[in-house]
């Protein structure tokens, strides 16, 4: 039997059997002795996504056979989260993978300068690996370790979306308004709830507030008139606006009722004052929150209720646990949570755990990471869904493992990111 059809044929087990889904987890045998399990090794992997950004994995492994898989993929700093996490490794080895607090608290707390991007990525990578190490060990499904689940499926929305690939992993993106339109009402036909579209036009690395404010809002008015008034479309601005040219943006766009709109402007700025003036100023629900990186980020936004909807990245805020704890903050201010996910299968499954069992992440995200390309990255074990909805994950652990073969052949490559500009040549937010 190959290693796809011998994950396609998951084994059923007994509670507390471990269950080896295919060839990449641990090897079946009757019951893992969870009390003895030991760090014996790290290993990071590099893989060209085919696009702007590197994907960053780490595989941890125990003196049992089981391996747990995390990500730390970062926008423009793959390299160095790759480096970080390689750090750790010696703090690691010998130690108990079941130890998922401790470990994080050790990591987070023990070095002098602690948060940032960077440092969590490869903490949440990292954290993500030990909670698929012990999955795995007992059998269940992370989910199920988290407290059982609070809904049946989970609620999706995808991108406004590419069309067919013109090589390899590159896709075409819409030639113009027409097309891009009709890919909104495919969504729809395709059974979706809800879609993500940019609406604040930049033409060649270029942003010119008047105009990109007027197009945008007009490709808004059509999109609304083409999917109907029940359909959730989600307006993406991704932090490109000053605060006056959101606060336009927004109160233009609040007759199309957006479900909401994401990033109006650079919300994680430590001056908190311009989320407030944004949120006196406008009605339209917000949300924002991709770019920060713990709890402590959050915390203003939910206690002065700034937003509507935080969107932490399962990949940048620390891991599976932290997010439970963002979670768990925002519902005390009636906050939902819908989790950042633009990265790989291991994301979006790590993302798709904590939504199972956390009752007010209530939308997760499906973007530029979910391409089938990837099938064999992960014996062809990808992520699935349909409609718009994806059920609950019932493989031990993650339920997904890499295959070090297929990630060998996308070796990591040079990226280079690409500023925006004000028409006069200066740089601004991206």
């Amino acid at each position: 039997m190959n290693r796809r059809s011998f994950l396609s044929t998951a084994l059923a087990a007994s509670a507390g059997a471990a269950l080896a889904p295919g060839p990449g987890f641990a090897a079946a045998q009757e019951k893992f002795d969870v009390r003895n399990l030991k760090i014996t090794d790290l290993k990071t992997f590099l893989v060209d996504a085919g696009n702007d950004e590197n994907y960053v994995y780490v595989k941890i492994f125990t003196n049992q056979g089981i391996t747990g898989l995390g990500e730390g993929t970062l926008s423009g700093k793959c390299l160095t989260v790759a480096t970080a996490i390689g750090e750790l490794k010696r703090h690691l080895v010998g130690k108990d993978p079941t130890e998922i607090e401790r470990h994080w608290q050790d990591i987070f707390r023990g070095p002098r300068y602690r948060g940032g991007p960077v440092l969590m990525s490869a903490l949440s990578a990292i954290e993500i690996a030990l909670w698929d190490i012990l999955g795995q060990a007992v059998g269940l499904p992370i989910w199920r370790l988290l407290g059982g689940k609070a809904r049946d499926r989970v609620r999706l929305y995808c991108h406004e979306g590419y069309l067919e690939r013109d090589s390899h992993r590159k896709k075409r993106r819409p030639k113009d308004d027409a097309e891009e339109i009709a890919l909104w009402v495919q969504r729809k036909n395709e059974g979706w709830t809800c879609v993500k579209g940019g609406f604040f036009a930049v033409k060649n690395q270029a942003v010119d507030f008047r105009p990109a404010i007027r197009e945008g809002v007009a490709h808004l008015a059509k999109v609304r008139e083409a999917v109907g008034p029940d359909f959730d479309i989600i307006a993406e601005i991704h932090g490109k606006a000053n605060p006056s040219a959101a606060v336009e943006f927004c109160n233009r766009v609040e007759e199309f009722h957006p479900l909401w709109v994401e990033e109006a402007t650079q919300l994680e700025s430590e001056v908190v004052q311009e989320a407030r003036s944004l949120r006196a100023l406008t009605r339209v629900p917000l949300a924002t929150g991709e770019r920060l990186c713990s709890r402590y980020d959050f915390a203003p936004l939910c206690s002065e209720r700034l937003v509507d909807v935080i969107m932490p990245d399962i990949v940048h805020v620390g891991g599976i646990s932290e997010m439970r704890k963002i979670a768990a903050l925002a519902e005390t201010f009636r906050i939902d949570v819908s989790p950042h996910n633009p990265q790989s299968e291991v994301s979006t499954l790590a993302s798709l755990h904590v939504c199972a069992c956390t009752p007010n992440c209530t939308l997760l995200e499906i973007g530029s990471g979910q391409d089938p390309f990837w099938a064999d990255l992960f014996y062809g074990g990808l992520f699935r869904h349909e409609k718009g909805y994806a059920p609950l994950p019932e493989k031990p652990g993650l339920g997904i493992d890499l295959d070090e073969t297929v990630a060998a052949k996308f070796p990591y490559e040079e990226k280079d990111f690409k500023s925006l500009r004000f028409p006069d040549g200066s740089i601004t937010d991206r």
